[in-house]
């Protein structure tokens, strides 16, 4: 059975349309819908290191007691090869500051988790720098986490070591305890790969997964000097859980099978079918718990009557 964490990013109001409800209104939100945990977002409008004061703190803490509802992770945001035209700025290390502060505040809320992420691609720099790059920074930032107790999870969504045999040679190299995978099924589909085989070589250093749902629509460029189209590449829009071509059956499963014990944590972090009103994005949250309400019934009847 797996525990329900409910990602704030959900409701920050980051994309066109999408409903906007402060830090302590989605912490409110999360329990009436039912969820287990939170996932915060770290930043701005949310948890932000600049903004959460001692009080704060002890406030977040006291709601987060009245619904029941632990942290299962603070969703930090990193670019380890970001600045590299300007090297004189010590980019990475603000960076890793930022974790560093993080960790205190995971600490702080009884949080074991943050959520990081490798780098983009950038054209100026070779490969192998932007990989020892990201490699030299997330090795400071399990450090820095391991001060208080925090350990960070690497998050399969930048280009640097997105497919998950990268992934797995990225924390080997890093080799230390306290930087695990946060492993989606999201990209690895999207790539044309099986998510189940990333699960089975990572299980070891899974420590959470996020999830969302998507359809593919076919785009096209119109030229009229041929009077034809050339193919573009699909968006990608998000819609209910269970109604796109990710095969979430299969990962879950996957997972389970390899003695997972995190969290899952739904988010809807960009364009959603049935635009970004309060009430459809409550609906796909209910929609995700029943989703995997259903899917524990049918995989692991004999705990049903404990979801």
């Amino acid at each position: 059975m797996f525990r329900l964490a409910l990602h704030s990013v959900s409701y920050a109001g980051v994309w066109a349309g999408q409903a906007k409800l402060s830090l302590f209104e989605f912490i409110d939100k999360a329990g009436e819908l039912g969820f287990d945990a939170v996932m915060l977002m770290a930043k701005r409008p949310h948890l932000s290191v600049l903004d959460t004061s001692r009080t704060q703190q002890t406030e977040i803490k006291q709601r987060l007691q009245d619904h029941g509802l632990k942290v299962a992770c603070l969703a930090g945001y990193t670019d380890f090869t970001l600045g590299s035209e300007r090297p004189d700025i010590p980019t990475r290390e603000m960076q890793i500051l930022y974790v560093r502060e993080l960790a205190k505040l995971a600490s702080e809320l009884q949080c074991p988790l943050i959520r990081v992420f490798t780098g983009y691609s950038t054209a100026n720099v070779s490969y192998d720098q932007q990989w020892s790059w990201c490699v030299e920074s997330l090795r400071d930032c399990a450090r820095q986490a391991a001060d208080f107790g925090v350990t960070i999870g690497v998050q399969n969504h930048h280009d640097n070591a997105v497919h998950h045999e990268a992934l797995l040679d990225l924390v080997r190299e890093i080799d230390h305890p306290q930087c695990q995978v946060m492993f989606d099924a999201w990209a690895p589909a999207l790539h044309g790969c099986d998510p189940t085989v990333g699960v089975r070589e990572l299980a070891p250093h899974i420590v959470h997964t996020t999830v969302a749902d998507y359809v593919r629509r076919p785009r096209f460029k119109y030229l009229p000097q041929l009077v034809n189209y050339a193919t573009e590449p699909d968006s990608i829009r998000a819609v209910p859980m269970g109604e796109g071509f990710i095969d979430y059956a299969a990962f879950f499963k996957a997972l389970r099978s390899t003695g997972y014990t995190g969290y899952v944590a739904y988010e809807m972090c960009s364009m959603l079918r049935g635009g970004g009103s309060l009430e459809n994005l409550d609906r796909c949250a209910i929609q995700f718990r029943e989703y995997m309400r259903r899917l524990t019934l049918e995989d692991m009847p004999s705990l049903g009557s404990r979801f």
